[in-house]
């Protein structure tokens, strides 16, 4: 390796190259209380956090944007649904962006809480863990 710099575009990525993403298991009202904090501020979860924390927040531009993580088997139900080739990734991209679309201007999103998902996964079978040995007893 040379000693060479790197360009500054990429000198100015560095420290967020080095940042680390921290996961922080707390309860689903806490969840709902930074999540909705932070669409009222126009924020990201994220950015949020670090409000709260009184971390300094770089507000930069950021592309309005969903993300969805997609099995193969839900590109192959989507291009069912559109008559579409499930190799046709962007076709279905664009066919879920119309759905979208039609979903904000519908009125549905207003009562989002209450809307069905169209595909209801199967029940999950949880079989009960087996009682603790030390259940009960106090030492």
């Amino acid at each position: 390796m040379t000693g060479r710099r790197p360009p500054e575009r990429w000198q100015r990525s560095e420290a967020a190259i080095r940042a680390v993403q921290v996961a922080f298991d707390v309860e689903e009202g806490v969840i709902t209380a930074v999540r909705k904090a932070a669409f009222e501020s126009g924020l990201s979860t994220s950015d949020q956090v670090r409000v709260v924390l009184g971390l300094p927040v770089i507000r930069q531009p950021k592309r309005p944007r969903l993300t969805v993580s997609l099995s193969p088997d839900d590109y192959a139900e989507l291009a069912a649904r559109y008559g579409l080739a499930v190799e046709d990734k962007l076709a279905i991209k664009e066919q879920v962006i119309a759905d979208l679309i039609r979903f904000s201007e519908s009125g549905e999103a207003a009562g989002a809480a209450a809307v069905k998902p169209l595909r209801t996964p199967p029940p999950l079978l949880i079989e009960p863990a087996p009682p603790s040995p030390r259940r009960g007893k106090r030492g």
